[in-house]
């Protein structure tokens, strides 16, 4: 068996998310589907992350054995034949057996975009926050700012959940603004269930003068979820790429 690793794109609109649920179309299972009828047998893939209902990918990583004797260069478009339009194979190559797409990343980078207009916009919506209220850049900067660094993010992660271990690395954080859309590029060692839409939420509150920037760091250090933001909505989210060495 060779170990195959794939970088995918989707549009995660029509998805109940990237891992496998009880109920609802996911897209590892439809990706599974599409890479089985071309390697003839059953596949389990696994990907670098999982991401919510609604939120896409443009570099997400994943992984499958198989012993096809289809030509890697090839496996990319017999692979995307099977599949819907709105997820696509951007490359394939064999790796080493010991490659894991979660545990060997180094780096994680995400993109949260708001249309900051007040008309509506019937192109952006399926893939960016509506906010038509005044936006100050510099302050969401300041306050991203002290997000940057080693920290316990347990303020920034869903009360549901049972990790342990909410210590995690933020590398940087971009906010940039091109007419109307604002993009948040967030680049860390990895990241807790909803920490980057909770990010956002938190960053927005900070915008509208319900928190201030000098909150933010008291905010890290009570570790309580009720003192952050809310969690933005999915749609504006997107996994941007995987950085491995």
């Amino acid at each position: 068996m060779a170990r195959y690793k794939l970088i995918i794109a989707y549009d995660g609109t029509n998805y109940n998310g990237f891992a496998r649920q009880p109920n609802g179309t996911t897209i590892v299972e439809t990706l599974e589907e599409a890479v089985e009828k071309i390697v003839q047998h059953k596949v389990y893939i696994l990907g670098a992350g999982r991401t919510d209902t609604g939120v896409h990918a443009k570099g997400q990583c994943c992984i499958f054995d198989s012993d096809t004797k289809v030509p890697v260069e090839r496996l990319a478009k017999a692979i995307n034949s099977k599949l819907p339009m709105d997820i696509a194979v951007q490359s394939v190559e064999k790796v080493s057996g010991d490659f894991h797409p979660r545990f060997g990343a180094k780096r994680k980078t995400y993109r949260y975009q708001i249309m900051n207009s007040k008309q509506r916009d019937p192109f952006s919506y399926k893939y960016a926050l509506a906010y038509p209220y005044e936006v100050d850049l510099e302050k969401m900067k300041a306050a991203a700012e002290k997000m940057v660094g080693t920290h316990d993010f347990k303020c920034f992660c869903a009360a549901k959940t049972d990790v342990k271990d909410t210590v995690r690395t933020i590398y940087d954080i971009q906010i940039y603004q091109q007419d109307d859309l604002i993009s948040v590029d967030i680049c860390g060692n990895g990241f807790l269930y909803n920490m980057v839409r909770i990010i956002i939420g938190t960053l927005l509150k900070v915008n509208e003068g319900k928190l201030l920037v000098q909150d933010i760091t008291r905010i890290i250090e009570s570790k309580d979820r009720n003192l952050a933001g809310p969690t933005a909505p999915p749609q504006g989210l997107t996994m941007l790429k995987i950085i491995y060495e």
